[in-house]
């Protein structure tokens, strides 16, 4: 049985498969024992350097914790600003109107040209020369200013090639039954993309949540990996035990997050492919009974 896009997989490409199979999962598993094996050779693995993360809860409250609730801070701080211009900046390069779409694309492309970390440094020496902010929250303002002005570029190229990727006939369509351009935009145009675009911004939303560690790294900004350097060193210099509670952390806020936006675009589908209004028993009788008398 042959498919649309592959021909089904004869005995012999079934065998090589499988025993392609058995190879990684042998490579696997002699890395993972090697690695294990590293680590217990290096006395990484003591029951002492664990020890503060499954007994007690000063490390979770002192370090973890308030490091935790930074990260979510700056990012969604980062998020809920990024979003909204993002779409603004890519729909501005889409007008008709040079004056909109010229100064535009003149902001995302110097923005996104120029490194994260750059944008952070930044935003702390004009938040220093120029504003009234403490230096207790010049950090937090660094980094969410970093974030947004990067993102933001990055999430404006994505509004436009997810409007650009839809079939011309659906704006073209819609004009023809006297709608303006910006009920084209708003009715037509955007709804049907979000789909289309979900994937590529749940992508850069995770690289807004993994960013922020930047500002720990070089700003002082105490989220979550900054935190757990200075856990390591309070505890008798357990680094990799640290690193490895904050990689799990990471890996469980971003697997969260992807799944939450995969079971959004799922919904999202399937209300697309709804038919719309739903009859109820009455109106399906006088729908019949109206067809029997035009009989």
């Amino acid at each position: 049985m042959s498919s649309v896009l592959y021909d089904a997989q004869g005995p012999r490409a079934k065998r090589r498969n499988v025993l392609f199979t058995v190879v990684f999962l042998v490579a696997l598993a002699a890395l993972l024992w090697w690695v294990f094996s590293t680590l217990n050779d290096k006395g990484q693995l003591e029951w002492a350097l664990w020890k503060p993360f499954f007994t007690g809860t000063e490390a979770w409250s002192t370090y973890i914790w308030p490091g935790l609730q930074n990260t979510l801070k700056a990012a969604v701080l980062a998020v809920v600003i990024a979003l909204p211009l993002g779409a603004a900046l890519g729909i501005a390069r889409l007008s008709d109107h040079a004056w909109v779409r010229v100064p535009a694309a003149v902001v995302v492309e110097f923005f996104r040209s120029i490194p994260v970390l750059v944008l952070m440094i930044f935003g702390l020496a004009l938040f220093a020369e120029y504003t009234n902010v403490s230096s207790d929250d010049r950090p937090l303002y660094a980094v969410v200013t970093g974030l947004v002005l990067y993102n933001a570029s990055v999430l404006a190229e994505i509004v436009r090639s997810g409007i650009l990727a839809l079939p011309k006939g659906q704006a073209e369509g819609a004009m023809a039954i006297g709608l303006r351009k910006g009920q084209v935009m708003r009715l037509i145009l955007l709804p049907q993309a979000v789909t289309a675009m979900l994937p590529a911004i749940v992508s850069q939303l995770v690289v807004i949540l993994k960013d922020t560690a930047l500002g720990g790294a070089i700003l002082t900004f105490p989220e979550l990996l900054a935190s757990a350097n200075t856990m390591s060193g309070y505890y008798g210099a357990n680094v990799i035990a640290s690193y490895t509670v904050v990689a799990v952390i990471y890996i469980a806020l971003n697997f969260a997050l992807t799944s939450f936006a995969s079971w959004l675009e799922r919904r999202l589908r399937r209300a697309k492919k709804s038919t719309g209004a739903v009859l109820s028993a009455d109106d399906v009788e006088t729908a019949d009974a109206g067809t029997v008398g035009k009989v």
